[in-house]
């Protein structure tokens, strides 16, 4: 049995499906609403801050996928990834099952530095911190031999479907709805981003990759990155349309973070857009030479027609 801890978003839904395709038809999909991705899917009620909860979600399981996303608040990140964390951890332990934990770039420095494996973890920000701590309870499990695991670290989504990520919702979802997009500080610096069912097929393949185990992982991206000013182009190139958008400010994003909760709660995330984004993946690639990245040319246009635009 292959258990999926927070399986409603997206990444654990596109998870379920490259399990089933390519790995295993014992399923169970955990939640506080979980709901079937495929018929033959096994459904658990469960909160993953109540301990008790996680120790009986994962009986008879074989590997667990930690793909669980918390409300966008800086103080629930601050305490509850510890504590969801903490919780998992014992959970695989009393099971004896494997852990994949899907994290993010939140607690590495927001710098121009090329982002590998061993970039130190060291953000200010509420939400990297709490970050850090959940990966620092990990790895020290992993470290003391306690549970065999493995993280898989990702960064900014973009995908069809329900994908959340700055880059669809100012974008692609403004778009849709027929508002003009928008984009952070600056269309000329270089923006990695992962499509989103990459990364969970990826994490697929390293959830049942024995030797994978043991270590961090950065998830598969195209190296061919793009300026927003570029994608602006290729979404244009694609819809046979001219496009415009507008560049927030700075200025801009600070007044409406006083009257908007959401701006308010990426303030902190801001930096990384006024420098160039390089998340290097070439340690997969490496290892898994095979794996099919979907560049962005792919990507943008299977976007466009999931949504709908025109």
């Amino acid at each position: 049995m292959q258990t999926i801890l927070g399986a409603n978003g997206i990444i654990g839904e596109e998870l379920a499906r490259a399990l089933r395709n390519d790995y295993t038809q014992d399923i169970k999909l955990v939640g506080r609403n979980p709901k079937k991705v495929h018929p033959e899917d096994l459904l658990f009620s469960a909160d993953l801050m109540n301990g008790q909860n996680v120790i009986e979600a994962l009986e008879n399981t074989t590997i667990a996928y930690l793909t669980v996303g918390l409300a966008y608040d800086s103080e629930i990140w601050l305490t509850d990834w510890k504590i969801v964390m903490q919780n998992v951890i014992e959970g695989c332990k009393m099971n004896d099952c494997k852990l994949v934990y899907f994290d993010n770039t939140y607690a590495y420095p927001q710098n121009v530095g090329i982002q590998v494996e061993s970039t130190p973890m060291d953000s200010k920000g509420k939400k990297g911190i709490g970050k850090r701590l959940a990966a620092e309870l990990l790895q020290k499990a992993i470290d003391n031999n306690e549970i065999e695991a493995v993280i898989c670290r990702a960064p900014e989504f973009y995908g069809p479907g329900k994908t959340k990520g700055l880059t669809n919702m100012m974008v692609f979802e403004s778009l849709r709805d027929g508002k003009e997009p928008k984009v952070f500080l600056r269309d000329d610096k270089l923006r990695t981003l992962i499509y989103t069912p990459d990364a969970s097929k990826a994490m697929a393949l390293l959830g049942n990759t024995e030797e994978a185990y043991g270590q961090t992982w950065h998830l598969p991206c195209d190296d061919n990155r793009l300026t927003y000013k570029q994608f602006f182009e290729e979404i244009a190139s694609n819809l046979g349309r001219k496009l415009d958008y507008k560049v927030l400010s700075s200025f801009v994003l600070k007044a409406g973070a006083l009257v908007d909760k959401n701006l308010k709660e990426t303030a902190e995330l801001l930096p990384r857009y006024e420098v160039d984004n390089i998340f290097d993946s070439s340690k997969f690639k490496t290892k898994f030479p095979n794996f099919k990245v979907t560049s962005y040319k792919e990507g943008i246009a299977n976007i466009i027609k999931d949504f709908g635009i025109k």
